[in-house]
């Protein structure tokens, strides 16, 4: 079956009863032409367009409420303190995390995980300790614990996949071990889309008392996510990749991780008070943004989480699953074409 015969694969009905040009309508980049064609846009993964809903949030900030928030007491500061806590407030309900407090804003996915491996590694990881990886990470959930291990003298171990782009279980269940401090484990793999069963992952790595950080980069863009149903200790995405504006994204983190780790960074809002001997830090979340944070990011960060909620984020998710099936099928189809990454549960 040649490429160019591809277009003439029929879409099936559940695919074709979905309004697509209803959705790409939303998207004011879309619109345009490129080369003289309708752009298609696929490379979602990277960062994602923006729906008109979060353009117009971002410009009705600043024309409306700029300023900084927390510490002002004059009209705009209220105006944007509010609407940046209610953006936190909008992260844990998507989440199904218990509290606000429990939700930590940072510049993305990479950041928060630089977070995590800084302040819980200062508390956490000594000399021999152990962090389990998968070979399905991304680079940011690779690099900051070599940084880790390199100053600790901990070790960076690998939980390995078979062919087809899936963890090896017995594997991983060997190398959770008396040292083992920490499991890193991507949600989806941001290269071949295989879903990890993290849930099954978290569940053994907590009956042998080890938390676990899930990077969500790549899975809660595709999948509903409920961090007190997974019971992982921390949980980090970028809002890029949601449709967001660029250099926002959130952790969450249990509260205890929170009360018990050292802040990442010093300055701003982070502290209750300070004096030259000593300074008292903020409780969290606030304990762990410090300086002025992308106040207009959050804001948009809640604009597309409205904006998927309208949309129905579990329609779009099946949605997404029947192309996926589709595309997968036809390709096959194609001659000398070869899938790297079959994973029985992919996005």
């Amino acid at each position: 079956m040649a490429v160019d015969k591809l277009m003439d694969h029929e879409l099936p009905t559940s695919l074709q009863s979905y309004d697509v040009q209803a959705i790409r309508k939303d998207f004011p980049i879309l619109a345009q032409k490129v080369r003289g064609e309708p752009l298609v846009y696929l490379d979602n993964a990277a960062t994602t367009q923006k729906p008109r809903a979060v353009i117009d949030r971002l410009q009705r900030y600043y024309e409306q409420e700029n300023s900084n928030i927390h510490r002002g007491v004059h009209y705009l500061s209220e105006c944007a303190t509010f609407e940046y806590e209610q953006s936190r407030k909008k992260v844990q309900e998507f989440l199904g995390a218990e509290s606000p407090a429990e939700i930590v804003f940072v510049r993305g996915a990479t950041e928060g995980l630089n977070l995590i491996a800084s302040s819980f590694g200062r508390r956490y990881i000594n000399k021999n300790d152990q962090i389990l990886v998968s070979v399905l990470e991304h680079h940011s959930n690779i690099v900051p614990w070599q940084m880790l291990c390199a100053a600790t003298g901990a070790h960076l171990r690998v939980i390995p996949v078979n062919d087809q782009g899936e963890i090896l279980f017995a594997e991983y269940l060997s190398l959770l071990g008396s040292n083992t401090k920490l499991v890193s484990l991507t949600h989806v793999s941001n290269a071949l889309g295989t879903v990890n069963p993290i849930a099954e992952m978290i569940r053994e790595a907590h009956n042998r008392g080890i938390p676990v950080c899930i990077d969500g980069a790549q899975g809660l863009p595709h999948l509903p996510v409920n961090v007190r149903q997974l019971d992982c200790d921390f949980y980090v995405f970028s809002g890029h990749k949601l449709y967001g504006p660029t250099g926002i994204g959130a952790v969450y983190g249990k509260m205890r991780y929170w009360q018990e780790i050292p802040p990442f960074q010093g300055g701003g809002d982070m502290i209750s008070s300070v004096s030259f001997e000593k300074t008292a830090y903020n409780e969290p979340p606030y304990k762990f943004e410090a300086g002025t944070p992308h106040i207009a990011g959050a804001i948009g960060l809640g604009a597309a989480l409205n904006y998927l909620v309208s949309r129905s984020f579990s329609r779009l998710a099946e949605y997404e699953d029947d192309l996926l099936k589709y595309a997968t099928e036809a390709l096959t189809q194609v001659d000398g074409l070869r899938i790297i990454g079959q994973a029985a549960e992919k996005v």
